[in-house]
């Protein structure tokens, strides 16, 4: 069954088969060695937190296959995975479960 969740706004988001939603991590502001960085050299990083995911990936039986992430998973993801869009205020990320390569635990 899909899991779906409220973002802080009211709009419900529910992607479909094996879509995920994933909001990123948001950037460092300092490296290391304590230099201040602009918003013009930071790296968008390549992580974030499973906001919802969709029913799963329709089988050549059609049965849904179950997706390997849930919602509140912390995930890495290949740096263009997935389209970016906007929610109010939120950007989000919306990719196949296929671009997420590990899910953080601890």
């Amino acid at each position: 069954m899909a899991t779906a969740t409220k973002t802080k706004s009211k709009i419900k988001l529910q992607p479909l088969n094996d879509r995920v939603v994933v909001e990123r991590e948001e950037s460092q502001e300092k490296t290391a060695g304590g230099i201040l960085l602009p918003d013009t050299a930071k790296d968008k990083p390549a992580r974030g937190r499973v906001v919802s995911v969709g029913t799963g990936r329709l089988l050549d039986d059609g049965t849904r296959g179950a997706l390997q992430v849930q919602v509140g998973d912390r995930v890495i993801f290949s740096s263009y995975a997935g389209e970016t869009f906007k929610v109010e205020e939120r950007e989000l990320l919306l990719m196949r479960e296929d671009d997420i390569l590990a899910v953080i635990e601890g």
